[in-house]
């Protein structure tokens, strides 16, 4: 059955979580310049609203600004609640609000880990169970998951992180599967390294794995992430050599797959420090 929400000629509308900053609020410029309505979610409400004042004045499109903590028990059933009063059905939904640290699990706290399992999975799981039916009775739109290229290997020195983004992976392939014929895409992003705030906020920035993969640009990553999931893909991964490292993942021997990660996610230099547990980001993904 084929996505009729390219073809509609009703609004469309979508909403985009972790959209003050970062990949989302690129999401967000593509999806305007298409004239979708928007409606955007983060915890940074001063942001938000500088983001949605840019795309009403260039596009003149409908942004609804909701800010919220998605990594709080209960924050998805008050963010549907809020959609509804404002009369918002999404069409679409991006999940993209995720953060990460790195460090050796055990050193890093426990509940800024719980943390992280909350945010860059329990929230994308309840907001996709919450709208995914109202699309399936519509016939049309779909769920973009953001996960990353490190969902495809484990992490050692950001377990938690690559634990959360291959949950998503699987969660978001099995989801597609079950929508055949629905006529709604599920699908998973999975980019590598992107210049955004979450390299250095999460420590990224100051390990091997950003000397190796050189961060792509934002808005580019996004644009890739968008048309993967207009053309129907279910995992989208941009870049010839990110492609190349998730399938070498897939097939490497599990042994030699985590002492590469290992290394290439030790801190560069004499007194190097690992990510702020503090000033992770939980606004934007990468």
């Amino acid at each position: 059955m084929r996505n009729r929400i390219w073809e509609t000629q009703d609004a469309r509308r979508a909403l985009i979580t972790g959209a003050s900053a970062g990949l989302g609020e690129s999401f967000a410029h593509l999806l305007a310049e298409e004239g979708w309505d928007l409606a955007l979610v983060a915890r940074r409400e001063s942001e938000l609203h500088r983001v949605a004042g840019v795309l009403r004045a260039r596009h003149g499109v409908d942004v609804q600004v909701v800010p919220l903590d998605l990594s709080q028990p209960g924050s998805e059933a008050l963010l549907a609640d809020r959609l509804a009063a404002k009369g918002f059905a999404p069409d679409v939904l991006i999940n993209n609000a995720g953060f990460g640290l790195v460090g050796r699990a055990t050193d890093l706290p426990l509940d800024r880990q719980l943390e992280m399992i909350d945010l860059n999975l329990r929230a994308a799981v309840a907001l996709s169970l919450r709208f995914l039916p109202s699309m399936a009775e519509r016939g049309r739109g779909g769920v973009l998951n953001v996960a990353s290229l490190a969902a495809f290997m484990p992490g050692p020195n950001m377990a938690v992180y690559f634990a959360t983004k291959a949950a998503l992976l699987s969660f978001s392939e099995a989801l597609a599967e079950e929508m055949t014929g629905s006529g709604v895409t599920v699908a998973a992003f999975c980019p590598g390294p992107v210049r955004t705030g979450f390299l250095d906020a999460s420590g990224v920035s100051r390990t091997w794995l950003s000397r190796v993969l050189r961060p792509a640009g934002v808005d580019t990553v996004a644009r890739a992430g968008w048309q993967g999931f207009k053309e129907g893909r279910t995992v989208i991964v941009p870049g010839l050599l990110n492609t190349l490292m998730a399938w070498s993942a897939r097939f490497a021997p599990r042994g030699l797959t985590r002492r590469v990660t290992r290394l290439l996610l030790v801190p560069r230099g004499r007194g190097a420090k690992t990510g702020n547990a503090e000033d992770a980001t939980k606004d934007g993904e990468a």
